[in-house]
């Protein structure tokens, strides 16, 4: 059985899909070299984007006041491409180089505006959410890292409630309440994004053993886009998560 924090890699996705023998070699298959190829295209379509937000609010007039609409427009078009492709796993090589176009402009904004406010913050976070892949990556090939029933089963525990926290913080919100400390630059809060960081980071193992399992089970091709999606979402989660915490810490100085 498998499981993921990642709500778009879940246990359930390949019951459906997986049935039928397929031969080792067929190209109608998912394949891991597949996968990764996608995973860089959909990263490249999310750079683009990110770097065109992040002139026009860098560059232009408005300033910061202008990322408004890549944030909320990236932010929720996102959410909207992203539930299509998580209900519609066919429909994946379409929606998910969409959610990672329109997720790029809300990455781009974000990233500006720390970056405003804390200059060289965002180099940072990238190269902390990619070597953090990598090293990831590394533990899990090499079998430093297992992603056992028990293990599994941990982190999404712990993805669910950090998901409640922050669900509880955005209902909250309308009604001007605040979570006291978690989100402030004190020792709790920064305590609470560095865990948030590594449940962040462990998702990735879930990841990487779904997409595994799916290329073992002879997925059908598509199921490289969908995959290389799930990958995507972590990846963003990592990283703004990375800023709020280097954030955090830059705050104190």
């Amino acid at each position: 059985m498998m499981r993921s924090g990642n709500p778009a890699l879940k246990e359930s996705t390949f019951l459906d899909i997986a049935t039928g023998i397929v031969v080792r070699g067929d190209n109608s298959a998912m394949t891991l070299n597949g996968t990764v190829n996608k995973t860089g295209l959909l990263l490249l379509l999310s750079v683009i984007t990110a770097a065109f937000a992040w002139n026009q609010i860098e560059f232009t007039p408005q300033g910061p006041v202008g990322a408004m609409p890549y944030l909320l427009g990236g932010a929720i078009g996102g959410l909207v491409f992203a539930l299509a492709t998580v209900f519609k796993k066919e429909w994946a090589p379409v929606t998910a180089p969409l959610y990672a176009i329109v997720e790029g402009f809300f990455l781009g904004a974000i990233s500006a505006l720390y970056n405003a406010r804390f200059e060289g913050i965002v180099l940072q976070a990238v190269l902390l959410t990619f070597g953090t892949l990598f090293a990831l990556l590394f533990a899990y090939r090499s079998g430093l890292i297992r992603a056992t029933e028990n293990f599994k089963l941990g982190v999404v525990a712990a993805t669910g409630g950090i998901a409640l926290v922050y669900l509880a913080t955005i209902v909250l919100g309308f009604f001007n309440i605040n979570i006291p400390m978690i989100h402030e630059s004190g020792i709790v809060g920064i305590g609470f994004s560095l865990f948030v960081v590594v449940i962040a980071a462990l998702n990735l193992v879930l990841d990487f053993d779904f997409i595994e399992t799916g290329v073992e089970q002879g997925a059908p091709k598509y199921m490289e886009w969908y995959g290389a999606f799930g990958l995507m979402v972590t990846l963003v989660w990592l990283y703004v998560e990375f800023l709020r915490l280097l954030s955090k810490l830059q705050s104190r100085n």
